[in-house]
């Protein structure tokens, strides 16, 4: 039986990896998700595939709903005996009227629990290379609303204590009033010299810090929009020392990510790993073929075969996925070796605890014939390739011509994807944009077509294009597309080289920095 619950969750100040795990328990399990501008959607990934969910953001002047409607959304919804998750940016009880909700659901008597979150006072600075606390520069930290409620008669602020007897002071959404910030504290006391930083979206990619002094910061942050925090105090001079994030190799640029969407998150983690935003635009998507027929016949006849030779991750999947539902298991596969086309495709055949017999030295169809050619005798075996529907003839063709029996057959099949408007070319154009990925062929055809032939040209000399392997860039080049980042190693980990390595400056080694393999 469900009951209502009302859970209060800080969501962090924007890198989705700063949730922590109970809220991110309670996002799992929510029947309606209530959010906020600040909070990180992607983070809402997680949720129930049938979760409801309400954007209630504020941003400047624009309020998608007033405090009071929020207030009793969250009751409405509970009120349906239903599970909801009110994600807020930060901590919901600093500066983000978390404390009134409760009050509220209190009087109502909705049971509700609080979860804290990594506020931005201590989580921006940090991004920053900016410690809140050091023993040879402080020992106290405050954390001051830049933006007071504008309905009180006066400032309950006391600029005088606050001045000179803090030594990190920390303000929220204060850009607008940063000139009346500054004017305060070096009035009461506070030295015009003393370091200060702004930081704007801290935590994510698009983090930008403006470092001055009370009596400068105003002039260098005046273009700065908010979100942002502001950090007043000595220990701003570390930041030259200690600034981890902003100095990542691929901190700054942005990436966009074609691959299907099933397979975007381990290319984009590694990107985002060493500092990049990343744009998910998946050009294409897995689907089944048009009759399953032919797998179900050769999986019938399984024994009959010498080997499995698997191209792709997908190919493994969508095989082993029909052997199962046949009421098979791996003990049918008792006898037959196994080839593989590069590491990912190897692991994914370990998953279904199949040791792998062959894998080429070069991820490419060509190696695979070489490699079979130094390991079996190719004449009269009998090979079933389970591939995708617009695979390359190249490897059945040339091991028919050995005297092998094949069977070359469509597991799975390769459909236009479906990617969000984001107005990809006006943004590449813009500059916004820097680089474009390419994981196969499908991924090179299925974007010019989505793009639109005619806007290829243009394209060329406003972004790099970065291909996983030769294949791959003759595809792009025949599509009028200009390849300049190429992966030695035609695979994820390799394209992350590729791309490490092409903007890395000459002053740096590039083989200082690793892509994630985890």
């Amino acid at each position: 039986m469900k009951c209502s619950m009302v859970y209060l969750v800080g969501a962090g100040p924007g890198d989705p990896g700063l949730i922590t795990v109970k809220g991110l328990e309670c996002i799992k399990k929510a029947d309606v998700l209530i959010y906020d501008y600040l909070v990180n959607v992607d983070l809402l990934k997680v949720a129930k595939p049938n979760a409801e969910f309400i954007y209630v953001g504020k941003q400047g002047g624009a309020h998608t709903l007033e405090q009071e409607e929020i207030n009793d959304l969250i009751v409405k919804k509970a009120m349906e005996d239903k599970i909801v998750t009110r994600l807020k940016g930060g901590d919901p009880y600093v500066f983000g009227r978390g404390g009134e909700e409760a009050l509220v659901l209190r009087e109502n008597h909705v049971p509700f629990e609080v979860v804290p979150g990594i506020t931005a006072a201590i989580a921006s600075p940090n991004y920053a290379g900016i410690p809140v606390t050091h023993r040879d520069f402080t020992s106290t930290f405050g954390l001051i609303t830049g933006h007071e409620d504008p309905t009180k008669d006066t400032s309950s602020i006391d600029w005088a204590k606050i001045s000179t007897g803090i030594g990190t002071l920390a303000f929220y959404m204060g850009i607008k009033n940063l000139p009346h910030i500054t004017e305060q504290l070096m009035k009461h006391g506070r030295s015009k010299d003393t370091p200060v930083a702004v930081i704007r979206w801290g935590t994510t990619p698009q983090q930008k810090t403006v470092i001055g002094t009370l009596d400068t910061i105003v002039q260098k942050a005046k273009d700065i929009k908010p979100p942002a925090i502001t950090i007043v105090g000595e220990v701003v001079k570390l930041r030259d020392q200690l600034n981890w994030f902003e100095t990542k190799p691929l901190f700054g640029k942005t990436i966009v990510v074609t691959r299907s969407r099933e397979q975007a998150s381990e290319f984009a983690d590694q990107l985002c790993e060493h500092g990049a935003q990343v744009i998910e635009f998946p050009t294409i998507e897995i689907a089944k073929p048009e009759t399953i027929q032919p797998l179900d016949e050769a999986i019938n006849n399984i024994q009959s075969y010498n080997w499995l030779v698997f191209t792709s991750i997908n190919g493994v999947d969508a095989f082993f996925q029909r052997l199962l539902e046949l009421g098979r298991d791996i003990r049918d596969l008792r006898g037959i070796k196994v080839c593989a086309i590069g590491p990912a495709t190897e692991e994914g055949i370990k998953k279904y605890y199949i040791k792998v017999d062959c894998r080429p030295p070069k991820f490419v169809a060509e190696s695979v014939v070489e490699e079979l050619k130094r390991v079996t005798a190719i004449k009269n075996e009998k090979f079933l390739l389970p591939r995708a529907d617009i695979a390359r003839s190249f490897l059945p063709e040339e091991l028919q011509k050995l005297g092998g029996k094949v069977t070359d057959l469509v597991a799975y099949k390769t459909i236009m994807g479906h990617p969000r408007n984001i107005n990809l070319v006006d943004k590449i154009k813009d500059g916004d944009i820097h680089i474009i990925t390419f994981t196969s062929s499908s991924t090179v055809r299925n974007f010019a077509e989505i793009i639109g032939e005619k806007n290829i040209a243009a394209l060329n000399g406003h972004v790099q294009f970065a291909s996983i392997g030769p294949i791959t860039t003759q595809t792009a080049e025949e599509m009028g597309l200009r390849v300049t980042i190429k992966a030695n190693e035609y695979t994820i980990p390799g394209l992350v080289s590729a791309i490490l390595e092409s903007t890395t400056s000459k002053k740096e080694n590039p083989k200082d920095f690793k892509p994630c393999l985890s």
